[in-house]
């Protein structure tokens, strides 16, 4: 299974990128890095997972994609709060999170 054909790994990609993007200017070096470096771990990790060759791994993999989610997704609620991140694109990227983690549940079940 080739990942660049995985809609989660696409999707994630994405988000990553719109993070990337919109925390650029934020003088918070700390948080914008914490923030785009798990953003960056989700498709990196789904990547890295695909090309495993057993299903152990595929899953470790996988795992620590839906954990990063998990980090992003508190990362953007604490972002919002604090007045770094726009509360509508904050709100998508959320429902976006938590999207993606119910997709990679589904492929997880696949290993």
């Amino acid at each position: 299974m080739n990942f660049e054909n995985l809609d989660v790994w696409k999707r994630s990609a994405r988000l990553s990128a719109d993070i990337y993007k919109a925390t650029a200017k934020l003088k918070d070096f700390g948080f914008r890095d914490q923030l785009t470096r798990s953003g960056l771990s989700v498709p990196s990790n789904i990547a890295e997972g695909m090309t495993r060759e057993g299903d152990k791994e595929k899953r470790r993999f996988l795992d620590i994609a839906y954990s990063s989610l998990a980090e992003v997704r508190t990362q953007i609620y604490i972002g919002i709060d604090v007045g770094y991140l726009d509360s509508h694109n904050g709100q998508k990227w959320i429902e976006e999170t938590k999207q993606l983690s119910a997709m990679l549940t589904c492929l997880k079940r696949k290993f």
